[in-house]
């Protein structure tokens, strides 16, 4: 029975020393971004399963198991390209930036490296769809292999051309018939480049003005004609009141053909206010006695040229590109990948998982569906382990230990006075 007796006492040293250096694990990856507990699985050891006569336990033997499926707490970051899983997705990441071995991972600490890439701070390549200009996925379908790594410096400079044009101005109800007035305004071609366009006021009768537009010119030489404009004249005729009554024609459409810059041809839509209100354009008494167009204010909605300045991560894990002229375009969309069975995931360094039987295959989805969850941009997902109940842990397979090498001891003084009592 002694002989027995260490033999188990030796399997219970074993499982104890694996459960220590689980413990041991969770330990060190407390502060690990995204990782998942171990937990330690001890199973009874069965020598001789058929006799009922004789001792037919022989020991313990353990196993570990990744809780893959807990959900971590999300703390705030200041990286805006730091991501964090609120739900059960994973990101599908490589390990190169050509790669085409896919991995899961819950790890978001993303940043742009020398290269542009979104790489996690354990080397692995964030995979994305690529988007048009609108939105829309360029070749996003339900497979992996469609997927590209991310790269930031692929995103170029971006301008607007001008569509709109808000005009919030009064003309001198105290003009003369005959009498003419000049203000200008700039505006963008699609490649962003700057122009200046000419607004020519002549009243024409009372509460009767007519607008003509010029043609757009570069640079301070109002000759220099860059563009031919079509739309005008606009014929604007005001109430009693001095309200806006009627613009003819009525929405007032302005397009600009034969850029010289080589930009697309440009059709703006003139904003000159609403019919019965002074929102826009209105016909007033100058104070001063001395007519002139006074202009509050002119909006336009064109760009110029701008280079990439920030990116965000919105929750539907669309990626923006904002650049430094203000405006902004979605340039990725990333999707998650879920798993029938998370916790068959088979775990691989850096804290990334590879599919396998037990798992199931994958599936991809937009942020929110099929229950991968949402991202979380700017934020970063703990670690789920719990240092107070692995130290508790720690004390408790220190102590199971310590019996175990009891029992040893023992055995070893049975065994000494058994070959005493032989003498």
């Amino acid at each position: 029975m002694s002989d027995a007796a260490m033999s188990i006492a030796v399997s219970a040293l074993r499982a104890q020393s694996s459960n220590l250096s689980i413990i041991s694990t969770n330990l060190a990856n407390s502060s690990t971004v995204g990782y998942k507990e171990l937990t330690t699985n001890f199973k009874t050891l069965v020598t001789n399963p058929y006799s009922s006569s004789s001792l037919n336990t022989g020991g313990v033997v353990v196993s570990s198991i990744q809780h893959v499926d807990l959900q971590g707490l999300i703390e705030s970051s200041n990286t805006s390209t730091n991501m964090a899983i609120d739900g059960n997705g994973y990101f599908v990441v490589t390990n190169t930036a050509d790669g085409n071995s896919f991995y899961y991972t819950r790890t978001g600490s993303f940043s742009t490296n020398d290269d542009g890439y979104l790489v996690n701070e354990n080397g692995y390549f964030l995979q994305g769809w690529p988007v048009d200009s609108d939105g829309n996925l360029v070749n996003g379908s339900g497979s992996v292999s469609s997927l590209e790594t991310i790269n930031l410096n692929s995103i170029s400079g971006a301008a607007q051309a001008t569509s709109t044009i808000d005009l919030v101005a009064n003309l001198p109800a105290d003009a003369a018939v005959g009498d003419t007035f000049t203000t200008s305004s700039e505006i963008y071609d699609s490649l962003g480049v700057s122009h200046t366009i000419e607004y020519t006021w002549e009243k024409t009768d009372a509460n009767e003005w007519e607008l003509s537009v010029s043609n757009p010119t570069l640079g301070s030489d109002p000759t220099d004609e860059s563009g031919t404009l079509a739309g005008s004249p606009i014929t604007i005729t005001f109430d009693s009141d001095g309200n806006l009554d009627t613009t003819n024609p009525d929405p007032v459409t302005l397009s600009i053909t034969a850029w010289e810059t080589g930009a697309s041809d440009s059709t703006i839509t003139l904003g000159l206010g609403t019919s019965g209100r002074t929102d826009g354009l209105s016909q007033f008494s100058s104070e001063d006695g001395d007519p002139q167009v006074s202009v509050t204010s002119v909006n336009q909605d064109g760009l110029q040229f701008g280079d990439l300045a920030s990116v965000s991560i919105q929750a539907d894990g669309l990626v923006i590109a904002t650049f430094d002229n203000g405006m902004s375009r979605t340039v990725y969309q990333i999707p998650l990948a879920s798993f029938n069975n998370p916790n068959g995931l088979q775990l691989v360094s850096g804290n990334a998982y590879l599919a396998t039987v037990d798992s199931g295959t994958y599936t991809l989805n937009m942020p929110g569906y099929g229950g991968t969850g949402a991202i979380s941009g700017s934020a970063l997902e703990a670690s789920t382990v719990t240092t107070s109940e692995e130290l508790t842990d720690m004390i408790v397979a220190q102590q199971a230990y310590s019996a175990a090498s009891q029992v040893i001891s023992t055995s070893q003084d049975m065994f000494d006075a058994l070959i005493g009592s032989v003498r």
